[in-house]
């Protein structure tokens, strides 16, 4: 069964819809999804991040298993009807997402920036230091970048444990990094982008 998830969410959404998934959304031949939820958790004109870029929600219609039809089961990839009917075990509403493929994710073209301007070097900073001001448990910003810049693809746990933190709230901090196009996730762990190292240099 496919999914979607809350605007915004990119990482989730990742992690839900299998990435054969994704890469038929992005090369054009699944343009529907099916969903079970309690409401509809995304809406019509919305978009998500993901790994194949910026997803773009068009229809969110709730449905019944038995009003599916051959055409739902290719716009969504099956073989045929009875394997996407199969699909859609479960509880709560079904919701057929009709869904494309809106562009590249910004964060990719943020982060190959391999020089900054004066100005941008100057609101970087003053971005970090809000984000250090902010923290409860004080400043992390400068620590976590020389932490990855140092241990490139390293497991998350094991970094966190390093600066004697649990791990998801560590992870969280360095997706606050991540939108500022500073570091890029690799297959395990981290590396500092382009943009990230033009900072620190």
């Amino acid at each position: 069964m496919t999914a979607g998830e809350q605007p915004g969410c990119a990482t989730l959404f990742d992690v839900l819809m299998r990435r054969t998934t994704l890469d038929a959304i992005a090369a054009g031949t699944v343009t529907v999804v099916f969903r079970r939820w309690d409401r509809p958790r995304v809406r019509p004109g919305g978009t998500q991040r993901t790994s194949v870029g910026v997803l773009k929600f068009t229809a969110v219609e709730p449905v019944d298993v038995f009003d599916l039809t051959s055409e739902d089961a290719s716009a969504a990839g099956f073989a045929d009807l009875p394997a996407l009917r199969q699909a859609q075990a479960g509880e709560g509403q079904l919701y057929r997402v009709r869904l494309r493929l809106a562009g590249p994710d910004p964060r990719v073209e943020l982060r190959s920036q391999a020089t900054l301007s004066a100005e941008e070097r100057t609101e970087l900073a003053r971005r970090l230091d809000r984000l250090d001001r902010a923290s409860r448990s004080g400043p992390w910003t400068a620590a976590v970048l020389d932490l990855i810049a140092a241990n490139p693809g390293t497991r998350a746990p094991d970094l966190a444990a390093q600066l004697g933190r649990e791990t998801l709230p560590f992870k969280r901090d360095v997706r606050k990094l991540k939108e500022l196009g500073l570091t890029e996730s690799l297959e395990v762990g981290y590396r500092l982008s382009p943009r990230g190292r033009a900072f620190r240099g």
